[in-house]
């Protein structure tokens, strides 16, 4: 029973280590805003001033899965970059990674005499990782001046 209990220790902090993001601070942070007040885009805008480096990633079982887990990391992104009070990001790369996988196997056999027969079956299931990174942006709103007519 000891060892069990060591097993699901290890098991238990491994678990935390993983976390599902992270950013490093290259700029200077503001205050925290809404994160359906980022916005996402594919190449910085004039005057934009970088704040950080984001990375984060989605975990699926059975599969490297669709835009539900593109939307998932890109939430996360967003909601990272908020916390640092950036009212956007820049894209990155956004890769899809194999990290594990889940599986088992059944096996039967039987003998008599001069003659024996054996079965088995097995199977798998892949656990993907999809990573992005980004970086977090503050984009000076545009002014309102009156250029006079």
């Amino acid at each position: 029973m000891k060892s069990s209990q060591i097993f699901i220790a290890a098991v238990a902090s491994l678990a935390a280590g993983c976390a599902p993001s992270s950013h490093i601070l290259i700029g200077t942070p503001r205050p925290a805003i809404s994160p359906t007040d980022v916005t996402v885009y594919a190449a910085p805008p004039p005057q934009a001033q970088q704040i950080a480096l984001l990375d984060a990633h989605s975990d699926s079982v059975f599969g490297p899965g669709g835009q539900k887990s593109i939307d998932k990391l890109i939430d996360r992104l967003k909601s990272q970059a908020a916390q640092l009070g950036a009212n956007g990001i820049v894209l990155g790369d956004v890769s899809d990674r194999q990290t594990g996988a889940i599986g088992t196997g059944v096996g039967s056999s039987s003998y008599s005499g001069n003659s024996a027969v054996g079965v088995g079956v097995g199977g798998s299931l892949g656990i993907y990782k999809k990573s992005g990174k980004a970086t977090a942006i503050y984009v000076p709103p545009k002014d309102s001046g009156g250029g006079g007519a």
